[in-house]
């Protein structure tokens, strides 16, 4: 009983406290590691001890899978080496840095004080468990305060990856406490552990890509889903492989996640969705109060240590200082010189903004706090070891974590426009519509019902144009065609769904019938509501997208960019017929304004039609993006 009331009240303090964050707007780790602190001292909290097989198989796994599903492997292979250089090279560099450190400060200064000194393997082993950032913090904060989604996709890639590298260097250097290895078995224990894991999470990525082909029950491949990062973390660790279960899990994570829309159905990646969406809440905001929940019994722990105070407090601060300065000793130098020797991985120069931004970017997590737990119970120390160790990981989530927004806003570094990407949406979606046409041109055949096709092609038009409504918002407000469809659709939908539960008080039809019939209701309602938080709440200087890949089409590059328009008051037959438009489209062939395709009359394509001008340009305030109506092209 007791243990239900305390898992309850823990479900609760982190249901609250990510309430609490969302509203007054802080991250919530921060918060809940604050919250766990507070909460470790009042008499009736019991004490709380991480143990590391609960954190590294319990959380771990399904927290790195669930990040790893959400990150693109396109994006993930084209930041490769970014990540790499962040994931291995900067983990084993602050290992080796940060051991130097407490081995200068535990081992010669404790010996000059007559106490038992650190050995280097004790020393390297704080070092590795300090390593590497973790991947919820990094996700969570750097998606809150809008970094550019080039600096997220590396942060998080390099904290899907880095505890791999920390744990084999702690593996490392443990084993090194009985046998001193020599560099050989030290690579080659790293490449077996590497080379192991991502053959691992291959292979399970393909066995449960085969058996998922198989499930049409959202229930069961949801189920599935839910054990795959267990499935791959026990197959890499078991002692017959002794491989990283870490990198098994980003692999069959990435793996699956890119392959989702081929081998798993609408409602099953539906369902996995918002199940992992509910599963990580719960886990990545449980285990930042635990962080904060180990404090006092840490701190009583250390009241044990024969070290001198202020050793203790000199060698945590300096562990501290460490780890938040070799990162921009690493990051800045060796991006340069990538660049220099091997080129630049993507076209442009990089800019210095997101080098500092990624340099400050390196909150510590979960993985810190267990890992320290693994160090063998006689470790000279173990107990400064296991302080330090919370130590950097509270001050680096309090101290970087709450100060990321503000370096952010103080570098002016752009995060994503919502207006750009609505505009990219509207361009995929035109571009989807016309391949949803060419498709039903190929297989409608002249028994099929004219109605029916007229509907098809209404309901692709409607999506693609609803999309372009989105975007060229003036400063009056109206009700573009697809506001007006959702608002007289959502009253329809409450008075059906008020119909439905006067059927059920009634008793007349069974309940599995109505639960049919209001899941119906709730399915299309939901996607009524996507479409208002997809709505762009705010706009762009210049919208404008960047050329797509290969350049602009010949009609684009040939066009001039602006032109005097003919009526700059508005659509020209529109106004001559009195009637009102949506948006406005000005043609760069001759000035010719006309009113979008989501307006009654259409001009703006009439007038294409009529006069075969390729080119048009919006007539938006703000706007600057053209379109290229032959070959579909936005630039």
């Amino acid at each position: 009983m007791h243990i239900a009331i305390e898992l309850v009240a823990l479900i609760a303090v982190v249901a609250a406290g990510a309430a609490l964050a969302r509203r007054v707007g802080i991250s919530a780790p921060l918060l809940l590691v604050v919250v766990g602190i507070a909460a470790s001292y009042l008499p009736f909290v019991p004490r709380v001890e991480l143990e590391p097989e609960v954190v590294l198989v319990g959380f771990l796994p399904p927290l790195l899978y669930a990040a790893a599903i959400r990150t693109s492997l396109v994006d993930f292979s084209k930041h490769r080496r970014s990540i790499g250089l962040l994931s291995v090279g900067l983990i084993v560099f602050t290992a080796l840095g940060v051991g130097l450190v407490a081995y200068w400060l535990l081992g010669a200064v404790a010996e000059a004080q007559g106490q038992e000194p650190l050995p280097f393997w004790a020393a390297f082993a704080i070092g590795a468990v300090v390593a590497p950032p973790d991947a919820v913090a990094a996700t969570a904060i750097a998606r809150r305060v809008g970094l550019p989604r080039r600096v997220v996709t590396i942060l998080e890639g390099e904290s899907l990856v880095n505890d791999a590298t920390a744990l084999v260097c702690l593996r490392t250097a443990i084993a090194a406490a009985a046998v001193t290895p020599t560099v050989f078995d030290v690579g080659l224990d790293f490449l077996r552990a590497a080379g192991g894991g991502v053959l691992v999470g291959l292979v399970v990525a393909i066995v449960l890509a085969k058996v998922r082909k198989q499930f049409t029950d959202p229930v069961l491949d949801t189920t599935l889903s839910l054990t795959a990062p267990f499935i791959a973390y026990i197959a890499a660790e078991n002692h017959y492989v002794h491989a990283s279960g870490v990198l098994a899990v980003v692999v069959t994570g990435l793996l699956l996640g890119h392959k989702a829309p081929i081998i798993q159905s609408a409602k099953s990646r539906m369902s996995e969705r918002t199940n992992w969406r509910t599963f990580k809440f719960l886990l990545e905001n449980t285990v930042f109060l635990l962080i904060g929940l180990q404090t006092r019994w840490i701190l009583d722990d250390l009241a044990d240590s024969p070290l001198p105070g202020w050793l203790i407090a000199a060698t945590t601060l300096a562990v501290f200082a460490a780890v938040v300065l070799l990162r921009p000793i690493w990051v800045i130098p060796t991006t340069f010189l990538s660049r220099r020797i091997l080129g630049p991985s993507r076209p442009g120069p990089v800019s210095w903004q997101s080098l500092v931004v990624v340099s400050w970017a390196g909150m510590r997590g979960v993985v810190t706090l267990a890992a320290v737990f693994t160090l063998p119970e006689d470790t000279p120390h173990r107990e400064v070891l296991v302080f330090i160790s919370l130590t950097v990981t509270a001050g680096t989530l309090l101290v970087q974590g709450s100060t990321l927004p503000w370096l952010v806003r103080r570098l002016r570094l752009p995060g994503p426009d919502p207006a750009e990407d609505a505009l990219q949406e509207a361009a995929v979606l035109q571009g989807a519509h016309r391949a949803a046409m060419q498709k039903l041109a190929e297989v409608a055949t002249p028994d099929d019902p004219p109605d029916v096709i007229n509907v098809l092609r209404q309901r692709g038009e409607s999506r693609s144009q609803a999309a372009w409504e989105r975007l060229g918002r003036p400063e009056t407000e109206y009700e573009t065609p697809s506001e007006a469809y959702r608002r007289l659709r959502m009253a329809m939908l409450e008075a059906e769904r008020a119909h439905i539960l006067e059927v059920r008080d009634a008793g007349l039809v069974a309940d599995e019938v109505l639960q049919r019939a209001q899941i119906a209701l709730d399915v299309e309602e939901s996607m009524l509501d996507r479409e208002e938080d997809d709505d762009v709440g705010g706009r762009s200087e210049d919208l404008r997208v960047p050329s797509p890949p290969g350049g602009e089409c010949e009609h684009l590059e040939q066009a001039p960019l602006v032109r005097t328009p003919n009526t700059p008051e508005g659509c020209e037959e529109c106004l001559a017929e009195g009637m009102t438009w949506v948006h406005l489209r000005l043609c760069l062939g001759c000035g010719h304004v006309g009113c979008c395709d989501s307006s009654v009359m259409k001009h703006a394509s009439k007038h294409h039609e009529s006069t075969k001008h390729p080119v048009m340009r919006s007539f938006e305030p703000g706007e600057t993006w053209r379109w290229c109506f032959v070959d579909e092209k936005l630039g």
